[in-house]
């Protein structure tokens, strides 16, 4: 029992991070219905905005402060909202009306544009760099466990951003023209919605997401390089079509049901080497028989 609640615990962590990339995916998806996948990036971007803004701004607080590492996450989040609306003003912007897999190799060109460009010794380079300290070093031990203090950051500021979102989409005009825009395009514009402005906040509001999931997933990674957003992309891609493209309740508990997996695999020696396969595999399995996934609904196309 004290094994299943330590991976429980461990899962829910790692799964928050996941929850916080697919929100991403599946708003981009639920709008403009593609893939964004330089969405990754943003989170690698996220976590070098905050190695490079951490060491200044902490300096204005208390040593590994929540007030210092709390400042720092806004920097990120606010820096890659910029870069989120970016790309989509120079890239996705103007192939709006051209065909979805058009847009959707100009999003694997951005990705690549984005890796490659900072694996240049003159941006970030390719070397492995350390993620400065944001918090310092808690462990508790209830009941023989032990909980990592940041484990439990991760899991209060994830909920606390996802109370935020369903607030946003569900109770305020921009959420009003988010699901407009989301479920008839045309129709929204008649009615004076401004469809630009809309799918510009869209963008920026996942990459900010993105951005606090990548500060989190540097505090627990060995150091940042500018690929690592390739595998945590991944699988938040899966846990997307796991819960519902499209649906946010379902990229949330698709991201958290991919993190238990994953913890609950490495923590068995007879599953850790496939802890990558059983993703991908649920991912396959998903397709197959329940491609709306676990939350979303069967849309009829009508001719």
């Amino acid at each position: 029992m004290e094994w299943f609640v330590q991976q429980l615990i461990n899962g829910l962590a790692l799964g928050s991070i996941y929850a916080l990339i697919a929100l991403g995916y599946t708003m981009v998806y639920g709008i403009l219905r593609f893939i964004n996948f330089a969405h990754s990036d943003v989170l690698m971007l996220g976590a070098f905005a905050a190695y490079f803004v951490a060491p200044p701004v902490t300096h204005l607080f208390p040593p590994q402060s929540y007030a210092g590492a709390l400042a720092v996450l806004l920097l990120s989040a606010v820096i890659c909202a910029i870069i989120g609306m970016l790309i989509e003003f120079l890239a996705y912007r103007p192939l709006r009306r051209r065909p979805r897999l058009t847009v959707l190799i100009t999003a694997i060109g951005v990705s690549l544009f984005i890796e490659y460009t900072c694996q240049h010794e003159k941006v970030f380079g390719a070397q492995l760099k350390p993620f400065p300290k944001l918090l310092a070093e808690q462990n508790f031990h209830p009941a023989g466990l032990s909980i990592n203090g940041n484990d439990v950051v991760v899991v209060v500021v994830t909920a606390l951003l996802l109370a935020g979102l369903w607030y946003l989409v569900q109770k305020t005009r921009m959420g009003l023209a988010m699901r407009a825009v989301s479920f008839n395009e045309k129709a929204a514009a008649l009615m004076g919605v401004n469809i630009n402005r809309v799918i510009s906040f869209t963008f920026g509001l996942g990459s900010a997401l993105a951005a606090v999931a990548g500060v989190f997933y540097a505090m627990r990674a060995q150091g940042i390089e500018p690929l690592m957003g390739i595998k945590p992309g991944l699988y938040a891609f899966i846990a997307a079509v796991l819960g519902g493209i499209g649906n946010l309740p379902g990229a949330a508990l698709g991201g958290l049901a991919l993190g238990l997996i994953e913890t609950f695999a490495g923590g068995i020696p007879a599953l850790s080497n496939y802890r990558d396969g059983i993703a991908f595999a649920i991912l396959i399995f998903i397709l197959l028989f329940k491609p709306s996934g676990l939350l979303g609904k069967t849309q009829v196309e009508k001719v």
